[in-house]
């Protein structure tokens, strides 16, 4: 079935009263994956929902970005925005990272999004802007700076449904002590919303690891030498998850790029 989301479905009435001196944050997200069901259609209207109001909800203003549309040039959505939020979506094209072999449970790839998103995530970088990165978002982030990824995790049950299931369950994931993510959680183990059959592989130089699931695959990374990126493979703007963990990350993101919005 055919499906068009736009961007009135999932922006929330609250954005147009947020202050003025509000923190911009980019919001990129291809509201439009190819082979997109039912199911996904409306995750993504829901998910989207939910991460554009709680960003609000925490004092920031969105400028949201449809990467299947590529509507404005990178560098100057680094420029406008005060930080930059990436949601989840389709799989990343493995040819990016130098994976030939076809891959099962392939889903919704779009190469054009992925080269945008890539060079949005190098210009947001390049500035030094904070980068809050979700599930492909931190996949994206791991292959813009080089590194690659699992393009099928061989047992991905832990971390996604299987057939007839729901897509999206709990997973315990335990938190890298001194990590920035441990410091926003406030723990070594979270219990989080996942839905991937792919994860981040060779980790990419500048990046650490954050957090792990029970079997050892990577479900976080950030970037020590930056002012705040940090990417999860979870999926927070579930609302089937934590509340207060949502808050507790968006709102840690909301945080730098305030601090970003006072020295412009």
């Amino acid at each position: 079935m055919s499906h068009n989301i736009t961007l009135s479905d999932v922006m929330p009435e609250s954005n147009a009263s947020m202050p003025s001196d509000a923190p911009t944050v980019a919001v990129v997200v291809s509201l439009n994956i190819p082979q997109m069901t039912d199911e996904v259609a409306g995750l993504v209207v829901r998910f989207t929902r939910v991460a554009l109001t709680e960003l609000n909800d925490v004092g920031a203003k969105i400028v949201l970005l449809d990467s299947s549309k590529s509507p404005l040039d990178p560098a100057a959505i680094a420029d406008l925005a005060d930080g930059v939020l990436f949601l989840g979506g389709g799989d990343v094209d493995a040819r990016i990272y130098g994976h030939t072999e076809p891959v099962n449970h392939e889903y919704g790839v779009d190469r054009a999004a992925d080269d945008y998103c890539i060079d949005i995530i190098k210009a947001t970088i390049e500035r030094d802007a904070p980068l809050l990165c979700i599930c492909r978002g931190s996949q994206l982030l791991n292959v813009a700076l080089g590194g690659d990824l699992i393009p099928d995790i061989e047992n991905y049950h832990p971390h996604r449904g299987g057939s007839g299931d729901p897509m999206f369950k709990d997973e315990p994931v335990i938190l890298e002590p001194g990590s920035k993510t441990h410091e926003i959680f406030g723990r070594e183990r979270v219990a989080v919303r996942s839905g991937h059959h792919q994860a981040v592989n060779r980790v990419a130089e500048g990046l650490v690891v954050s957090a792990r699931a029970e079997d050892g695959v990577v479900e976080g990374t950030e970037m020590p030498s930056a002012r705040w990126v940090v990417g999860v493979q979870w999926h927070p703007e579930d609302d089937d998850g934590s509340a207060s963990d949502r808050r507790a990350l968006f709102q840690a993101f909301v945080d730098q790029t305030k601090l970003v919005r006072t020295t412009r």
